[in-house]
């Protein structure tokens, strides 16, 4: 994990270095759940979710942004206690800890904002890493959607529906 990572509130003035990184992982379409073509406008206000949705940061001592994360109200009314959230991680800083450090961010902050589970609708079955970060945080696969997910090099392939109580 990198010693020097910072996890804060995004602002609009961050996207740009988001971005840089989040088009790529977006285009390519493997891990996922957005259009591939989507247009950076669109792909700018479906990330910063109005409130009570946040978007964080994690930035090295440079300033470098090293991943993002978003959460959000997953349902409303009797079931507006379920949060959601999505994550990308820079390629270049995989496997330095960004995920994991964004996932206990964001855990924390649903629970301070009174949330009492965290539901991820879309993590492609493929994306094994994400997977494991997620059950070693505690989330558990209820459901997986057989052919869910066109991935663009193994065909269909399974969405998982992860939970976890907070």
């Amino acid at each position: 994990m990198l010693a020097t990572m910072l996890i804060r509130e995004a602002t609009p003035h961050d996207w740009p270095r988001m971005w840089a990184f989040m088009e790529g992982i977006v285009r390519a379409g493997e891990t996922f759940s957005w259009d591939r073509d989507i247009p950076e406008p669109l792909a700018r206000q479906m990330w910063f979710p109005k409130p009570p949705g946040r978007t964080f940061i994690a930035v090295d001592a440079d300033g470098t942004v090293l991943g993002t994360a978003n959460s959000v109200r997953n349902h409303r009314g009797g079931a507006a206690h379920i949060s959601s959230a999505s994550f990308m991680v820079d390629p270049t800083h995989s496997g330095q800890g960004v995920g994991r450090a964004l996932g206990e961010h964001v855990l924390e902050q649903a629970r301070r904002d009174g949330f009492r589970a965290m539901q991820f609708n879309a993590v492609v079955e493929t994306n094994t890493r994400a997977v494991a970060l997620w059950r070693s945080l505690g989330f558990e696969v209820m459901a997986t959607l057989p052919e869910g997910f066109h991935h663009p090099i193994h065909g269909y392939v399974g969405l998982h529906i992860m939970y976890q109580q907070l």
